[in-house]
């Protein structure tokens, strides 16, 4: 039990967290005197996933989770798994821009809205917005941001300098975390701007960098990376095999999300495709055949006519 009771700490964080929570309720409240039925009890559910991805950020970053990360390289490779697939995921899947939007008063949002869409002075904020937003830049942002923040010198300076920590790690995280879950998950008002072939290439790739990076640290190796989770007190776990373990959880994480999401990818595609045909043939860009109903009606019309015997009644 005091693994669960002990060693929760106060993050900024929180702060943060709370006031977009009030943030969205109040959008929320403004969006229900405007909308239909149907479509407040679609925010509402929306919002649970929304608050879970919020929890889970908390969790990952305030709860003894936090805490024993400091003491096990292991732990400190969940919260990672945490920040950056399982936190961004639910929050791109909650779609909080609208109401997060409307909790702005009315003349402010169409004031930022009017300078940020039709205002000259706003083209370099447009087009940083879209290089951002490219899923290009989604896709090498998230896997550079895995990939560089286990460089052993940039993790140790992360655990010594609780700015870095909190303020670049955690945040790259999360903003790449996003980024890259926009391409997969429809948040409204933002559908991913590329097809399954982009988005099951982007999730083979992401999990293909973590399986390299877990192999390097567990199979390519026999010495622990990181000399801060050395002779810690109290701790009888061996660095190497905690660095092993922690490798062995990205790994299996890795396999965790990517087949789910392959899997989902795969069956919207063929919902809107109508078959694997249908969708192979959009994504080689060539056009689907004929379907034997129209073949039929073809060779039927195209068939000569048959003299009328006169003999027949």
């Amino acid at each position: 039990m005091n693994y669960v009771v002990h060693h929760w700490n106060f993050d900024p964080t929180l702060v943060v967290v709370l006031l977009t929570v009030v943030a969205h309720e109040m959008g929320l409240s403004r969006l229900r005197t405007r909308s239909l039925p149907a479509r407040t009890r679609r925010r509402r559910r929306n919002s649970i996933l929304f608050y879970a991805g919020l929890a889970s950020l908390v969790i990952s970053i305030q709860s003894p989770l936090d805490y024993w990360a400091g003491e096990y390289f292991f732990v400190h490779m969940l919260t990672h798994l945490i920040l950056s697939f399982l936190a961004p995921a639910l929050i791109v899947a909650g779609a909080p821009w609208i109401p997060l939007l409307f909790a702005l008063p009315v003349g402010l949002r169409r004031s930022i809205g009017r300078y940020v869409y039709l205002s000259p002075g706003a083209r370099g904020f447009r087009a940083l917005g879209q290089a951002v937003r490219s899923p290009w830049t989604a896709l090498v942002s998230f896997n550079a941001t895995m990939l560089l923040w286990h460089i052993p010198s940039l993790f140790e300076l992360s655990e010594r300098n609780a700015f870095v920590h909190i303020w670049l790690m955690h945040t790259s995280f999360l903003v790449t975390g996003v980024l890259f879950w926009l391409q997969i998950i429809p948040s409204h008002p933002m559908k991913p701007s590329r097809g399954p072939l982009f988005q099951a290439g982007a999730i083979v790739i992401t999990n293909l960098a973590m399986t390299v990076l877990a192999i390097a640290m567990s199979i390519l190796t026999a010495v622990s990376w990181y000399a801060n989770y050395a002779h810690l007190p109290g701790v009888t776990l061996a660095p190497f095999a905690d660095q092993q373990i922690g490798a062995a959880i990205l790994w299996v994480c890795g396999d965790f999300w990517a087949f789910p999401a392959l899997y989902i990818i795969v069956r919207r595609a063929l919902e809107d495709g109508g078959s694997l045909g249908n969708v192979l043939d959009h994504l080689m860009k060539r056009d689907a055949g004929p379907t034997v109903d129209s073949f039929r009606a073809g060779r039927l019309g195209d068939a000569p006519a048959r003299p009328i015997d006169s003999s027949e009644g």
